[in-house]
């Protein structure tokens, strides 16, 4: 079976349900990477991944990971790392520097799935306030991070890294402690993966992954860079100490 190659002057992916069992998700080829063609492949469930040399690949992959804010599980090595309060996190800071820190320490694919492409895409995104970063610092050195869009009331996860143990887990989960007061729904972690399972995420069908998306993804971006909310912050410092 074939996939469509998308015109990048016209909009428009074929229905999710029409993916490839296998490799599992892959939908289309083509297309663009620009912030209309994005939105509209996020809001569809599809998410662009490939690598340097080939045509943009898309992908709705079945069945869905997710993360609901609430169910992080903090692991006894993250609880002592925050109570040791040693990192400073910060949102929105250094995008480019978590940008690169994922594409040169995480792979999805074998070799950097972050293109040159990619970056700049994204990039752009969060010029626009549709992308966000997560940072970890120790001192002034960025430790760990991760990045990813927010359209709605879902955060999609694209990727994260850690220098130090636990640093992107500290990330995550400062992410969600943000994401359940901001009201969003769940983090979308697009495939599976131990690790994140380890941390409370889990599968659902893409069907059911997709009326979730209908409802909740409407409306345009609110195109504002994110903060560290204080109080937030000081109720998990107060929860650790």
């Amino acid at each position: 079976m074939s996939i469509p190659y998308l015109d990048p002057n016209s909009i428009w992916f074929p229905d999710p349900g029409d993916a490839l069992k296998e490799p599992n998700g892959l939908i289309a080829a083509g297309g663009s990477l620009s912030t209309e063609w994005l939105l509209q492949a996020y809001r569809q469930g599809i998410f662009p991944w490939y690598e340097e040399g080939q045509p943009i690949l898309w992908w709705s992959p079945d069945p869905r990971l997710i993360l609901l804010p609430g169910d992080f599980r903090v692991s006894k090595s993250l609880r002592k790392l925050a109570r040791k309060q040693v990192y400073e996190i910060s949102f929105d800071k250094n995008f480019s520097g978590v940008l690169n820190g994922c594409k040169h320490g995480y792979r999805k694919l074998e070799g950097t799935w972050i293109t040159n492409d990619i970056a700049v895409a994204y990039t752009n995104l969060h010029l626009q306030g549709i992308a966000h970063s997560v940072e970890v610092w120790s001192s002034s050195s960025l430790v760990g991070g991760l990045y990813g869009i927010a359209v709605g009331k879902v955060f999609f996860g694209e990727s994260m890294f850690s220098k130090v143990d636990n640093a992107s887990k500290l990330a995550l989960f400062y992410l969600t402690l943000h994401l359940k007061e901001w009201g969003f729904e769940f983090i979308d972690c697009q495939v599976h993966s131990n690790h994140l399972e380890s941390l409370g995420a889990l599968e659902i069908p893409r069907c059911e992954f997709m009326k979730k998306l209908e409802a909740l993804t409407e409306g345009k971006p609110n195109n504002e860079e994110w903060q560290v909310d204080q109080r937030i912050n000081a109720s998990f410092n107060k929860y650790y100490e």
